[in-house]
This record gives C-alpha cells, structure tokens and sequence, in this order.
C-alpha cells in the first residue's frame, strides 16, 4: 500500500522531512475556518486505497482536534485504505488519575476519541506515570518511541565530561538510560511541587563532579520551575553553567525565556513540537516507526 503524508497546520516542516525519507508523497488540504469559527476541511489529493498518515504534534491540542477528526474522516470517506496518525507529542496523559472528587480523568477520555480518527498511533515519550504501556489506555495499536538513545547521541557529541540530573524520582529509569547510553554518571533529585507553577527540588551532591558540566535531562519543559529551581540549586554547587535538555518543548507563556535568564549555558529539545530551542531529531525515529505499520483500515 502506498503512502501519503498530510500535515496539519504547523507540521509542515517534520512532514516533508519523513515524506522524503520515506519517499512518500505529500497530500494537499485546504484547512481553514468560517467567519463564525467553524472548521472547513477539503482534501485534494487523492487517498483512494493508500495508507494516509496524519502529521499532527498534540500541543494546545483543543483547538487542533476537529481539524484532525474531521481530516480523517474525509479521508476515510474518500477511500483510504488505513489511517495512522503521527504525534510525537501527544496530549492529555497527566491528568491520569482522580485527585479529587468531581474531576475527569482526561487522559482516559481523550484516548477513547483518538481511535475515531486514527487506526494507529505513533508517539515519542508519552508521559505514562501510572500506566505502564499504552495498550492501558488505547484500543488501537499505539506505538510509544522512545527518544533516549537520540539524546545520548547528543550529549556525547557535544558535552566533553557531562553529568546527567534527572528533576525527580519518576525520571530515574528515564535519566538512567540516557546516562548508560552516554557513558555518564547521573545523579536524580527528589521534587515537591507545591503548586502548577512552584517547584522544590533537594540540592544535588555535586562535590565528585565539579568539574563535569551538569545536564539537566526532563522530557517535557512546561512551566520550566524544576529546571529553574535546579539552575539555581547549581549555581551555588558548580562552577561551570548547566545545560538543558528536553524531549517536548511545551513552554508555558514566558518559560522559555525565564530558563535562559536562570543562567544555563543552552536549552536544547527534541524538535517533537517546533520550537527555537529545537536542536535534536527525532525525523529518522518516526520514519522507522512509519515503515513498521501495517495496520489496515478497520471494517
């Protein structure tokens, strides 16, 4: 089955990568909205018997959904012989639990739309905290990649004597990997979060690394408090300015800015979500995954 490639708004530039790795065509849409706010959606190429994949990273996803939902479902009407999308970053998996009483558990819901839209999934470092596999949550076959290896490809080649910081317990099996992968020592911090917007970190036992550059590792920068909290923690402990290193580059309003003004050398992510500080990825890994589907269209 051959392959098409569409990229929703702000994936074009990821999409034409993989569609030359992959020496797939690109389909073209028109994607717009009404004066009312509403949707219009065509597809004019043709998808008649091809596995059609969706490039959409899931960032402020609510307003990228129906774009979504409705671009599959015109190309399922139009004949496409499986669908599959790709997001390397994929939305709604932190709210994966009841905290209190009356709240959704979005994480759940959002994975029961997505089988609408796609007949698989392909993601980078989703943020699985209580589930331990993605079949917990979808129904269709869904693919999580993980973006290790590329990170410790990058610290090798560009960190002479690294230690990797991992910002809490949860990233210890992550950081871990990284810094084997690397051939680094790590260290992982204990966190508080006091709050969406305010973070406690221990103070890292810097004394046999001082002059090693600290590399503070997290797969998604969103608020940037841990990362800050940790830069200022350093600044106390090493000599030499940290560097950051993310998977997602998120960042909530000011974040980004916020982290380069708490001293660190240089912000580098995966370029999963478009971003200045894109500077590892991730085009080769997808692509990989893309040619091991074969998942057909559903009837």
């Amino acid at each position: 089955m051959s392959r098409i490639l569409f990229a929703l708004p702000g994936n074009e530039v990821l999409t034409q990568s993989l569609a030359a790795t992959l020496e797939a065509e690109v389909g073209e849409t028109v994607i717009r909205h009404f004066p009312d706010g509403e949707t219009y959606v065509r597809i004019l190429s043709d998808v008649h018997q091809k596995q059609v994949i969706l490039v959409c990273t899931l960032h402020q996803p609510d307003s990228k959904l129906l774009p979504l939902y409705f671009l599959a479902r015109t190309a399922r009407e139009l004949g496409a012989g499986s669908v599959c999308l790709i997001a390397p970053y994929l939305a709604y998996m932190r709210q994966d639990i009841q905290f209190n009483p009356g709240e959704a558990v979005t994480s759940r819901y959002f994975a029961d739309l997505i089988p609408g839209i796609a007949d698989n999934l392909v993601t980078i470092d989703p943020h699985l905290h209580r589930f331990n596999h993605m079949q917990e949550l979808y129904t269709i076959p869904a693919i999580a990649l993980h973006a290790a290896p590329t990170l410790a490809n990058w610290v090798k080649s560009n960190i002479a004597k690294p230690v990797l910081i991992g910002p809490d317990e949860e990233s210890m099996q992550w950081v871990k990997e990284v810094a084997t992968l690397a051939k680094a020592p790590f260290l992982v911090l204990n966190k508080t979060r006091l709050g969406d917007r305010e973070v406690q970190v221990t103070q890292p036992e810097m004394a046999k690394y001082e002059d090693h550059t600290p590399v503070l590792i997290d797969d998604i920068i969103s608020t940037a408090r841990t990362m800050i909290e940790t830069i200022q923690q350093l600044r106390k402990l090493s000599p030499l300015p940290p560097v950051c290193l993310g998977v997602h580059a998120v960042f909530a309003k000011g974040a980004y800015e916020a982290l380069l003004q708490a001293g660190t050398a240089q912000v580098i992510t995966c370029n999963t979500i478009p971003h200045m500080s894109n500077g590892i990825w991730v085009d080769e890994l997808l692509a990989e995954a893309i040619q091991s589907t074969t998942s057909q269209r559903k009837v």
